[in-house]
This record gives C-alpha cells, sequence and structure tokens, in this order.
C-alpha cells in the first residue's frame, strides 16, 4: 500500500494534495519530509508510515534542507524510539550512520554498485568525500583494489567510518583519513590514483583540479557528481557537461566522457547527474 493511499482515510482531501508521496528508510528509521501547510499532520502520517513499513522503529522529520560543510540536515524526532543512530544493509554491506552528525541516502544504493562494479582488480581509488564509507566500502568488499583512501573533514562521519571499515572486514583495503580533501592530496595523494570519486555534488567542480592531481600522471577516470537546474528544453546532462569541459580545458588534460546520467531528481526541474570521464594528460 503506497502512503498516499493508506492517507486516505486519515487526511481531509485538501490535505492529501500535500501529502508526502514517499520517504526514506535507512536501517530502521523512517525519514519524512512534510510540507508545511499540514504540519499539524506529521504524526499521523508518520504513523501511517510505520503501518506500512514493519521495520521502522523510528520516525524522524526533516525539517531543512540538506546544508553546510557536514551536508546536514536538522531532524525532529515524531514517533517510535526516539535515536538517529541505526544500521542499514545494502548489497552485503552494514553501514552503522547516526543521520544526525552524518549525510547518508539510501537513494544512491543503485549509483554505489554501479561505481564499484567499475573498479578493476589491483585499483588505487581516491574517494574524495566519503562519509561513513557508503561508497568506499561496496568498493571494497565487491571489486578488488589495491587501496581506497576515503578522505572526509566530518570527524563524526570519520569515526562511523572506521567502525563500518571493521563491520565490513575491509580495514586492509580502506584507510579513512580526516581533512579537506585538497589539503589531504596536495599533501600525501597526489599522483596515487587510477580512479577518483567525487560524490558531493556542491563541492565537486571547485575541487576538480584536486581530482586531477590525485591521478597518475593525470591519467585515470573520475565520477563526477552535480547538481543542475534545467528547464524544459535544456538536457541536464549536456549542461553539466559543458560546464565541466571548461574545467577541464582550463587543466589542459584530455578527456572523453563515457557516461553521463541523471542519478535522480532532487526538486521541481533540479536534477543530481553523474559524468564517468576519463582523462588523458596532454603530450
Amino acid at each position: 500500500m503506497s502512503l498516499r493511499t493508506r492517507l486516505q482515510d486519515v487526511l481531509d482531501p485538501w490535505e492529501l494534495e500535500y501529502a508526502p508521496r514517499s520517504y526514506d528508510i535507512v536501517g530502521d528509521i523512517a525519514v519524512i519530509r512534510v510540507n508545511r501547510a499540514i504540519g499539524h499532520r506529521t504524526g499521523e502520517i508518520a504513523d501511517a508510515v510505520m503501518k506500512i513499513s514493519k521495520q521502522v522503529k523510528t520516525v524522524l522529520h526533516q525539517v531543512s534542507p540538506v546544508s553546510g560543510e557536514y551536508r546536514l540536515r536538522k531532524l525532529e524526532w515524531v514517533l517510535g524510539e526516539q535515536k538517529t543512530e541505526t544500521v542499514h544493509r545494502e548489497f552485503g554491506c552494514v553501514f552503522k550512520v547516526d543521520l544526525a552528525t552524518g549525510y547518508f541516502s539510501p537513494r544512491l544504493s543503485y549509483e554505489r554498485m554501479r561505481i564499484a562494479g567499475q573498479v578493476k582488480r589491483g585499483e588505487v581509488v581516491v574517494n574524495m568525500f566519503a562519509g561513513v564509507g557508503c561508497f568506499s566500502i561496496p568498493i571494497a568488499k565487491h571489486s578488488k583494489p589495491e587501496k581506497v583512501y576515503s578522505i572526509d573533514i566530518n570527524p563524526n562521519a570519520l569515526r562511523y567510518m572506521h567502525e563500518n571499515t571493521k563491520i565490513n572486514r575491509v580495514m586492509n583495503l580502506v584507510e579513512p583519513i580526516e581533512g579537506d580533501a585538497r589539503e589531504v592530496i596536495t599533501g600525501r595523494l597526489r599522483q596515487v590514483a587510477d580512479r577518483v570519486l567525487m560524490p558531493l555534488p556542491e563541492k565537486a567542480f571547485d575541487y576538480l583540479d584536486a581530482a586531477v592531481a590525485a591521478l597518475r600522471h593525470g591519467s585515470g577516470t573520475i565520477h563526477y557528481y552535480d547538481f543542475v537546474h534545467a528547464s524544459k528544453d535544456e538536457e541536464p546532462v549536456r549542461k553539466i557537461e559543458e560546464k565541466v569541459s571548461k574545467g577541464l580545458e582550463e587543466l589542459n588534460v584530455g578527456f572523453e566522457f563515457s557516461v553521463g546520467r541523471v542519478v535522480r531528481a532532487v526538486g521541481p526541474r533540479w536534477y543530481q547527474v553523474v559524468l564517468d570521464t576519463l582523462l588523458q594528460k596532454k603530450c
């Protein structure tokens, strides 16, 4: 049963127009976003979520967008156990996460495995914005990399990343590093990587030069993520390709886009886009 269907007998017809169509489940926690117009119905909506999804033990209300250096959102407890920490499982990986202190989205599960499937045996990977390890750990578990350097500036996320490498038994493959990605690459990870991940759309473009610097001799693969607004007659992937092309041309590297796709819609005509970019240093 969909959430809207469940709410038909709970909300007034006008309220149903504002009701959420979906919600996120991370482990045994559901995160809902309720329009202010029906904020007085948040408790009933949370109750409906728990009746639909029997594994949910806690419902949190997201009351602010994801923002800030640590990519956090304000969450308010609504129903069930009063907690923000949970354990999430997907594709044979286990992620312990505190949703109040670190970013995690279950909506990127396909993308995490898509990237892991591209990593070749013996590759060195630099994940510039690793969070609790949600990209790094699937790579270590499902591919055969030599090393995955996992950088994050959020000390809380890094603490959980350390714990997650132990839970998933990949401590020998994933190396958590606390700090700003540019500073870490400049200080110790220049020209070490065959592949670089940039799963932080808000900052990826500003760090493009650091990603190139991390690649061995300026050659390899960069997985670049960005947000873009596209009107009805615009192609979101094409807009990001044009943006990244200008950035890479200024860095004097040869490149081609092997894959460009919309990962998900994040708002009216706003999209998250990924470009798998093959780089070759110009002679």
